[in-house]
């Protein structure tokens, strides 16, 4: 569809009235009724929003960007992550280490002092990543990614303790010791992949060994931890060495992606595949409290500090509604077993393989290039609403809330694996892909108190807050105008798709019902009057 000639006005007047782009009410379902029974009064207790913890952005200096700043100001305030972790803080472009022609260290904390105090200024934290090498530095010339990140031990374990040590007493006499008491800092990131660490298991830890005696004689109050591998690995073996050698360990973080096979590919040519299994990075998560558990350390915080449907930022599925319901049903299963799922990431704002060179081009971000909402993000944004207090709730892919007000918010989806078999992301994503019918979910809500209420309803599915099949409408241009980026921010706003005002009276019981399809999320507003 050519954007030429036509205004703004005229494009949405096409969308919204188009068949090909809002389906028409499914036809009656034969398909078993799904029945969510809730009761105003009946408390399951307080919400766990350990979805909203932390979020991941792609390397520091990025985060130097004028149109970086401002996504993550959006993300901090529609879906309220607390915490922002990223690569990178020790790289060149960071201008963070030196040395003189005496090989005395120089340090330099000005480009950090821009990126934590902008994090700082929108109500976030850092979930600081202390990697990759300094070049100067470093034992070694291996690197990983477009922005050549350096992967090798340091040529001087000392020298890396010093750096460390005059990188944290910075923040702190920066920022102040009740402050960055609140943060976390983790050692490395994915040490167990050749791609990331070029020393053995043994080095990693000599790494952290180093790096955490470095931090706690800044104060030994600072939150330390590891090992930030990829697949959940090392978990036992980082707990074990650092019990044996009396190391601190205030919590442990690792990886899970959910795809079948291997664990780095920042092309995507591999061609990944979703994951059948049920219980694809869930399962990881709960084996990794389970491991805790049954440590000599039980009481570890649990961070999965990166996550996501697939571990390459070429992979459509990122793009695609699959996506928000993908994630939903992940961090229902995961529960109250970790303390944070950061996801991988915020924006597509991120050069791993070098600037991208389409608006939609499988990136891990929330948002595109331009900003554009994917699913995923409405999914968090979703999520954010719902109040402090969890109903009781016996349905598997929903959660119920209530807030201070007396309002009441229901988020429920459906998640279908729809991958054929013999076909990969990179081939099935991209394509336009109908949903289809899923039945009537009927929803009952009990013991509400008489009175009117705004009942809005909100969705994500197949061309609904869909931002890619937007894009497929308008033929996949390779660059986006302005208008066609204002065509597709407003037709996926998030905005309700339908409100009503009702009137509960004496009944105390709101009844309703809900077509659904494969892969829809819907969030039910009941808005006190």
């Amino acid at each position: 569809m050519k954007t030429h000639g036509l205004s703004l006005l005229t494009l949405l007047f096409i969308f919204v009235t188009s068949d090909s782009v809002l389906s028409d009410k499914p036809a009656p379902s034969t398909q078993p009724v799904r029945t969510i029974n809730l009761d105003y009064n009946q408390v399951k207790g307080p919400f766990n929003s350990m979805f909203k913890e932390c979020i991941g952005a792609g390397r520091a200096n990025e985060g130097l960007r004028a149109d970086w700043q401002q996504q993550l100001a959006l993300v901090k305030k529609e879906c309220g992550f607390k915490y922002l972790r990223m690569h990178g803080l020790l790289c060149d472009d960071m201008g963070v280490y030196r040395e003189d022609k005496n090989g005395n260290p120089e340090f330099n904390f000005q480009y950090i002092d821009v990126l934590y105090d902008y994090i700082l200024s929108v109500g976030m934290k850092p979930f600081v990543e202390l990697g990759f090498m300094p070049t100067a530095l470093a034992s070694g010339t291996k690197t990983i990614f477009w922005w050549r990140g350096n992967v090798t031990p340091p040529k001087d374990y000392d020298k890396w303790a010093d750096l460390i040590r005059h990188l944290v007493l910075h923040f702190t006499n920066r920022y102040g010791t009740d402050e960055v008491k609140t943060w976390y800092f983790e050692v490395w990131n994915e040490p167990n992949l050749d791609g990331f660490w070029a020393g053995s298991q043994q080095e990693y830890f000599k790494l952290y060994q180093y790096a955490v005696q470095a931090i706690k004689s800044v104060n030994p109050d600072y939150r330390v931890g590891g090992p930030a591998t990829a697949g959940a690995a090392w978990v036992p073996e980082m707990i074990e060495f650092c019990s044996e050698n009396g190391l601190p360990l205030d919590f442990i973080s690792t990886h899970s992606y959910g795809v079948n096979q291997g664990y780095l590919d920042e092309s995507g040519s591999t061609g990944t595949v979703l994951a059948k299994d049920e219980w694809s990075v869930s399962g990881d998560v709960i084996r990794s409290h389970q491991q805790i558990a049954r440590s000599e350390m039980p009481h570890l915080e649990l961070h999965y500090t990166e996550w996501s449907a697939s571990y390459t930022p070429a992979d459509p599925i990122h793009d695609s509604y699959h996506e928000a319901a993908y994630i939903l049903t992940k961090l229902k299963q995961v529960g109250d077993q970790a303390h944070s799922m950061s996801y991988w990431v915020f924006t597509d704002i991120f050069e791993e393989a070098g600037p991208r060179f389409t608006p939609f081009h499988g990136g891990f971000g929330l948002l595109n290039y331009q900003g554009i909402k994917k699913p995923a993000f409405h999914a968090y944004a979703f999520l954010n609403q719902l109040g402090d207090t969890e109903l009781a709730n016996s349905d598997g892919s929903s959660w119920a809330c209530k807030d201070a007000n007396g309002n009441v918010q229901l988020l429920f989806w459906d998640f279908t694996y729809t991958l054929p078999d013999s076909i990969n992301n990179q081939q099935y994503y991209i394509r336009d892909l109908p949903a289809r019918d899923k039945g009537v979910v009927k929803v009952n809500l009990a013991g509400i108190p008489a009175g009117k209420y705004l009942l809005k309803v909100h969705k994500i599915g197949y061309k609904i807050n869909d931002a890619f099949s937007t894009y497929l409408e308008l033929k996949q241009p390779k660059q986006l105008s302005k208008e066609q980026v204002q065509i597709i921010r407003q037709l996926n706003n998030g905005s309700p798709s339908s409100s009503e005002i009702i009137d509960t009276n004496s009944s105390h019981l709101l009844a309703v019902d809900y077509d659904i399809r494969e892969n829809d999320v819907f969030l039910i507003n009941l808005v006190k009057l």
